[in-house]
């Protein structure tokens, strides 16, 4: 089922919480020890930094599948976020061995950033959002996982399972993005969107409409979820989208955002006679946001175009952490999955 670990970092005591929950989450992924001490340091780097820069914050712990993860296999991904007052000058923080406290493991983010395989980290005035990925494979050092997709998941109530998920498959040219809110909370729930990842992989080279209709048989057992699919075909330039239920989307494209709309239905329960297929084009610079109902209807998208060139998990932590607030808090679970161009990948 789809495990998340929620830890909010708001006193010394909780940075071995998030350490403990970091080397539980690396046992689910199968990573051996040395892997899992590489997550865990990394874990604790940046809980100590939430409480020395940030006066607190939240670490998300969750598993990349491998479907999604790639050849290096499933991952952990931590991901920190914070409403601080922003890092001042991010090379020097970046830089390896960097520390301004004693009280440090004297690791750094350039540290983490050096022996994560993925690193990346956007910070302004509003706060900072920094995830990093340790995979079961170490492979080349990655400042963006070129897969171009990523995700950021947090149950209702810190619960153990959330009842959202997201994947992400390829088949040739085409890459094809899910989002899967099951019914209710808890693992019925779970159960559900789990069942619309695992029927996903291997039907990446349909269409979207497709894959829908063969999801439908395979999540009757189950309660049933609302699901989104998000195709990007390079060779042709193309966006296809399709969904069934309540998933949220909006398009970024030439410096506008547009909504994209699912049909109404649960997949697994009440299945539309037909589904229609959005086809948008998809230019460089293109940005697509897939979200389930816990996200506050009235979000903002994010205006800064630097943030839209990060890690897309960046993207989608960022997005879920300036939609929540002491004002619109998250009543549901709430996942936020991002498509976007392929860029180079490598450090600079």
């Amino acid at each position: 089922m789809t495990r998340v670990w929620t830890v909010p970092v708001h006193d010394s005591t909780r940075v071995r919480d998030v350490r403990v929950a970091t080397e539980e989450a690396g046992s689910h992924a199968r990573l051996d020890a040395h892997r899992t001490a590489v997550a865990a340091l990394v874990a604790t780097e940046l809980a100590t930094n939430l409480l020395k820069h940030a006066g607190g914050g939240t670490v998300l712990i969750g598993l990349v599948d491998r479907a999604t993860a790639g050849a290096r296999g499933p991952a952990v991904q931590l991901a920190a976020l914070d409403h601080g007052p922003g890092i001042p000058d991010v090379a020097a923080a970046l830089r390896d061995g960097h520390t301004t406290s004693e009280a440090s493991l004297g690791a750094g983010l350039g540290t983490c950033r050096r022996i994560a395989d993925v690193f990346d980290l956007y910070s302004t005035r509003r706060g900072t959002v920094a995830v990093a990925r340790v995979h079961q494979n170490p492979g080349p050092r990655l400042t963006r996982d070129i897969r171009a997709a990523g995700g950021i998941n947090i149950p209702l109530a810190r619960a153990e399972h959330s009842g959202d998920a997201w994947s992400c498959v390829r088949s040739d040219s085409r890459t094809t993005l899910m989002l899967a809110d099951g019914l209710g909370h808890g693992a019925r729930a779970a159960h559900a969107s789990d069942a619309a990842v695992d029927a996903l992989h291997g039907a990446g080279h349909l269409p979207p409409d497709e894959i829908l209709r063969l999801m439908h048989p395979a999540l009757r057992p189950t309660r049933g979820a609302a699901v989104a699919l998000a195709q990007l075909d390079t060779d042709r330039g193309e966006l296809a989208f399709a969904g069934v239920g309540n998933i949220g989307a909006r398009l970024h494209t030439d410096g506008s955002w547009e909504h994209l709309v699912s049909h109404p239905g649960i997949v697994g329960a009440q299945f539309p006679a037909t589904v229609p297929v959005h086809r948008l084009p998809w230019r460089p610079g293109s940005l697509l946001v897939l979200h389930s109902d816990g996200l506050p209807s009235r979000w903002v998208p994010p205006e800064d175009p630097g943030l839209l060139g990060h890690d897309p998990a960046v993207v989608a932590a960022t997005v879920l952490r300036d939609a929540s607030s002491a004002a619109s808090p998250v009543r549901d679970d709430t996942c936020v999955a991002v498509l976007a161009c392929d860029r180079p990948a490598g450090r600079p």
